[in-house]
């Protein structure tokens, strides 16, 4: 299992770098990425959290469906926009509603490098856009008004007094 790094750890907001190698150790770092969320019960996991500054994040939307997105890229939003309470690995113990489109279109390449498409709606699309933030050095408290945002800094900071390991 892999460390989940939390808010305020200067990997969160390190830019990313495509991915350009599609090998063994590619397909090692997502399988202990979908372990690691697995074991967090989360239902998304960027490489970011995990102390990786690439554009790569696992998704499982309870439905049976495992995705690793490689380099992915949002080409699609709906016009139609809804509130959905979220939470985030990197930010234990801290909910509240984001306001996103309720469906995304995204094109990724699988471990192999093969490039796909999805259309996604409901869960999926919402996972999809919070993990691609994370690639773009955002996290969902970053979408809150800036006195929401502060208010949930401090519930982090409460409920997690923990050792950090470079904050921003």
């Amino acid at each position: 299992m892999l460390d989940i790094y939390k808010l305020g750890e200067d990997v969160l907001y390190t830019p990313t770098q495509r991915v350009t190698k599609f090998d063994s150790a590619l397909k090692l770092l997502v399988d202990a990425m979908f372990e690691t969320m697995d074991e967090a019960d989360g239902v998304g996991l960027a490489a970011p959290q995990v102390g990786v500054s690439q554009k790569l994040f696992v998704v499982d939307d309870r439905k049976g469906n495992r995705i690793a997105f490689i380099n992915p890229e949002i080409i699609e939003t709906s016009v139609e926009e809804g509130p959905y309470e979220e939470g985030c690995l990197s930010l234990p113990g801290v909910y509240h509603n984001v306001i996103r489109p309720l469906g995304v279109t995204i094109q990724a390449q699988d471990v192999n490098g093969k490039a796909f498409t999805i259309k996604a709606s409901g869960l999926l699309a919402r996972v999809i856009q919070h993990e691609n933030d994370h690639l773009n050095c955002r996290l969902f408290i970053d979408r809150l008004s800036d006195e929401d945002r502060e208010m949930m800094v401090k519930v982090y900071e409460r409920k997690n007094k923990t050792k950090k390991r470079g904050k921003r």
